[in-house]
């Protein structure tokens, strides 16, 4: 059936050809109205348009096979992809086309060889934008998803918080667990989004040679199952990828930008590219230190001195939370439960200090 179709289009093909040819043969003629209806019914019109239409079947036929041969190789290879590249590709062959069709009337009326321009900017723009769009499906789709969130009726609390809903969870967040505790409380709302990559890499890490890895790898993925199964929270797995980017953080970064979303990490240095890339961050480890207990100078608190300071003489001592509690003249008391009184606290980026020095000292003294 579809060689016959082939075969009627070059029979129809190699017709016109044979009436362009006829035309190009008495170009010299001044036709009328009359003459040029009698050259229409002239024996030699319909042997060149004949002869063109023998041409054209001849052709087709031995076309045929490799058209039909292609066609297939070109069903195959769109089943063969995802329905994304496909539409990708869809959109930005049409947004091509739609460009060649906005310039086609300015070079309408080219004559000569001209007349082959708006066949020429339709396949090159139509190739330009497929090409574009199979390059940008990434960006597309995260935008198609960004533009059905907003669009998705909301209740009246919600409306307004549009594209930042989305949380996008990083591998080093997911290992550390603590964020399915965070879920549990209702402080994160919204969608979190977990990107294919950042699901492969924590594979990778679960198959590991390397006992270390692999525990953390696997707890990983046992957070990621529990925040699905067990949190009221909704979950949403990203299955696009940046392929033009290596980097699992520069991959990250980009996703935020195109969903307009957050990054959830406690990873420092993603923290710091993500400031520099105007992304917004929410840091559990900031999060952990902002509400971690305030001690304040002068307070007295009861803490197990398990080990030596830096300096001579110094205990060191860790509070629930994990808070370090520098102990002065505390190395004689390790193994021991005292009371200490609070000298100063110290903030750094790494976490919260705390001085003191043994209760039983300061009243010696």
């Amino acid at each position: 059936m579809v060689k016959r179709l082939i075969q009627l289009f070059g029979m129809a093909a190699g017709g016109m050809a044979g009436d362009f040819v006829h035309g190009l043969i008495n170009a010299g003629t001044v036709w009328t109205d009359a003459a040029f209806g009698a050259m229409r019914q002239s024996g030699a019109y319909y042997t060149h348009v004949g002869l063109g239409a023998l041409c054209g079947l001849a052709v087709a036929t031995i076309f045929a096979g490799a058209a039909i041969r292609r066609m297939h190789e070109g069903a195959e290879w769109a089943a063969s992809h995802p329905t994304g590249d496909l539409a990708a590709g869809s959109f930005g062959l049409m947004a091509g086309l739609a460009v060649s069709a906005l310039l086609s009337p300015a070079v309408a009326g080219l004559s000569g060889a001209g007349v082959m321009v708006p066949a020429a900017l339709t396949l090159f723009f139509g190739y330009m934008g497929l090409r574009i769009g199979l390059g940008k499906k990434e960006e597309l789709a995260a935008a198609a998803e960004s533009f059905w969130t907003v669009r998705k009726p909301q209740p009246a609390e919600e409306t307004g918080r549009g594209f930042e809903e989305h949380k996008i969870l990083d591998t080093s967040v997911i290992i550390d667990g603590r964020i399915a505790d965070i879920c549990k409380t209702g402080f994160i709302e919204g969608t979190l989004v977990i990107p294919e990559f950042v699901l492969e890499e924590l594979q990778h890490i679960a198959d590991s040679s390397d006992l270390l890895k692999r525990n953390r790898g696997r707890r990983g993925l046992d957070i990621l199952n529990k925040i699905q199964k067990e949190l009221d929270v909704k979950v949403l797995i990203y299955e696009g990828d940046f392929e033009e980017i290596g980097e699992v953080d520069s991959k990250l970064v980009k996703l935020a930008k195109a969903l307009r979303g957050k990054v959830v990490t406690n990873d420092f240095n993603l923290n710091k590219v993500c400031e520099l890339q105007g992304v917004s961050v929410l840091n559990i480890n900031d999060l952990a230190n902002a509400v971690k207990p305030v001690v304040l100078p002068g307070e007295e608190i009861v803490v197990q001195v398990i080990k030596d300071g830096k300096e001579h003489g110094q205990g060191v001592a860790y509070l629930d939370d994990g808070t370090m509690i520098v102990v002065e003249g505390g190395r004689d008391f390790i193994g021991t439960t005292m009371e200490v009184l609070v000298t100063s606290v110290l903030q750094t980026s790494a976490g919260r200090m705390i001085f003191a020095k043994p209760k039983l000292l300061e009243k010696a003294q």
